[in-house]
């Protein structure tokens, strides 16, 4: 009996060390979806770490540099020195589909205005996704901020705009299949240590073969504020790329900073629909409070460019690839575009919308 107790201890004490030192001896499964998404993207280019590869490489979760929605994301560091952004997915969104998203996407492209993605981690219900680091964090640090923040983007406008739009043409045209992001916003544009401005968050992506004019969604995707109409309204389920197109004007208008300047002598907010006072604003050839003379050209030419973009029907609306041409041309050769905004939005309504977060999946 006693040599029985003694075994029965023993095994108890081996498994509560492994457990210890895995933490994943009575973890469940992947998800069906995950589990048949590693199956059939075995030959992806990311690496597949385990979850104490990722223990190790953030130093036990020392450095915590960001919290979202999905979960928690800490400063790591690779085997051989490379500093990387850990993201721990602590909440799933139906049956692990934006994890699988992100991977498919990112995982298998390259392009300098994209956010490398080095790789991945699922074990048991655990899963993190392994990027290169970011030194500036997200664009929404320098949109939602002081003036101070404001003119630090402005000295950089036009190169971080253009490669935004450069990043965006390659997911439309530069890969096998054509991918719509569906969450261009501040928030998902990471800026590493030049200020070079990366896509990331991959996880509302839908990727489609090239010689089909639109995709088809199951429901809205996007953030409110940055959504275009088409997806917010759901009058139809069949959509395109130019509905991130829609969403990298807004983005150049809040890029601006001139939401701020709507005031009394403006005309209120409840009385002044925000793009179409850009648009009176440029077309009357009336100054911009607080931008500077050195600054004013290129602003003009950013918000103008962003006014094409939200236009209402997406055939109003330039693809990626003019708009990069806009860019890179002179701003006397730009036209202002019709006042095709928005009608059914009331003004209160699309002002407060563009400070929120809210995100449609």
């Amino acid at each position: 009996l006693g040599a029985a107790a003694f075994g029965s201890i023993f095994l108890l004490v081996c498994l509560l060390y492994c457990f210890t030192r895995s933490g994943s001896l009575f973890q469940p499964h992947p998800p069906v979806k995950v589990e048949k998404f590693l199956l059939d993207y075995a030959t992806l280019t990311a690496t597949r770490y385990t979850y104490n590869d990722i223990i190790k490489m953030t130093k036990k979760f020392k450095h915590k540099v960001g919290q979202g929605g999905y979960g928690s994301v800490f400063q790591g560091w690779l085997p051989n020195g490379t500093v990387v952004a850990v993201k721990l997915i602590e909440k799933s969104h139906k049956d692990g589909e934006e994890f699988c998203n992100e991977v498919a996407t990112i995982g298998r492209i390259h392009h300098v205005n994209v956010v490398r993605l080095f790789g991945f981690c699922v074990e048991g219900s655990r899963r993190a996704l392994v990027y290169e680091f970011m030194t500036n964090g997200s664009l929404e640090k320098f949109t939602n901020t002081t003036d101070v923040g404001h003119c630090v983007l402005r000295e950089r406008l036009y190169d971080i705009a253009l490669g935004i739009a450069r990043g965006i043409e390659y997911l439309h045209q530069g890969c096998d299949q054509r991918i719509i992001h569906f969450d261009i916003k501040p928030h998902n544009i990471l800026l590493d240590h030049n200020f070079t401005p990366k896509i990331s968050d991959f996880g509302l992506a839908k990727s489609y073969c090239k010689d089909r004019s639109s995709v088809t969604i199951t429901e809205g995707k996007g953030t409110i504020g940055y959504i275009a109409p088409e997806l917010f309204y759901g009058n139809s389920r069949h959509v395109s790329h130019k509905s991130d197109v829609y969403s990298f004007g807004m983005l150049l208008i809040a890029m601006v900073g001139l939401k701020e300047k709507i005031g009394p002598a403006d005309g209120s907010s409840s009385e002044a629909y925000f793009p179409q006072w850009i648009h009176d604003t440029i077309s009357n050839d009336q100054k911009f409070e607080g931008i500077g003379e050195d600054e004013d050209e290129m602003v003009r030419k950013v918000a103008t460019i962003g006014l094409w973009c939200i236009q209402w029907s997406p055939i109003d609306r330039p693809c990626m690839k003019e708009v990069i041409r806009m860019f890179e041309s002179s701003t006397s050769n730009l036209t202002m575009p019709p006042k095709h905004f928005c009608p059914a939005i009331q003004p209160d309504y699309m002002i407060e919308a563009l400070d929120s977060s809210s995100t449609y999946s």
